[in-house]
């Protein structure tokens, strides 16, 4: 992992399609999850999701490429605020079936260009490192768990 880039992936005993409807869901791993249901990302659109404890955080959806490629663009450091290149951090997502599951994979870059001091730069690269593992097992549960 470099100083602007945090890269991990998770296998997830699921199909694709279940976790590619999770994945496009606009911040999902940032959002209040009972806000996320029926949002789905079109590209080019941008929305402001909500967490209960963290604030707002402007999201705009990069690239769509069903089902298997999807980037998005958030106010990481900075909630609240208006979307701009020198506050935001580009998430991509890339999902692969492996057998029958999928794995996914996420790399969150641009770190270094975020304004602000080293140390917010550091610690928002810090905390986001702690934090996609967190959110990987979140999603994985909820695509592995039986459909209703």
């Amino acid at each position: 992992m470099s100083e602007d880039r945090i890269e991990r992936e998770t296998l997830i005993a699921a199909p694709l399609d279940r976790v590619w409807t999770l994945v496009a869901q606009p911040g999902f791993w940032v959002a209040d999850k009972a806000s996320l249901p029926g949002t789905v990302a079109r590209e080019g659109e941008s929305m402001v999701v909500k967490h209960p404890e963290h604030g707002d955080f402007p999201i705009c959806v990069e690239k769509v490429r069903p089902p298997t490629y999807l980037s998005y663009r958030w106010t990481s450091a900075f909630p609240g605020e208006e979307l701009r290149e020198n506050n935001s951090t580009l998430v991509e997502f890339t999902l692969t079936e492996e057998g029958e599951g999928t794995r996914l994979r996420v790399v969150e870059s641009g770190f270094e260009a975020l304004a602000g001091s080293e140390e917010l730069r550091r610690r928002n690269l810090e905390d986001h490192t702690e934090g996609w593992p967190l959110e990987l097992d979140a999603l994985r549960t909820r695509a592995e768990r039986p459909a209703a």
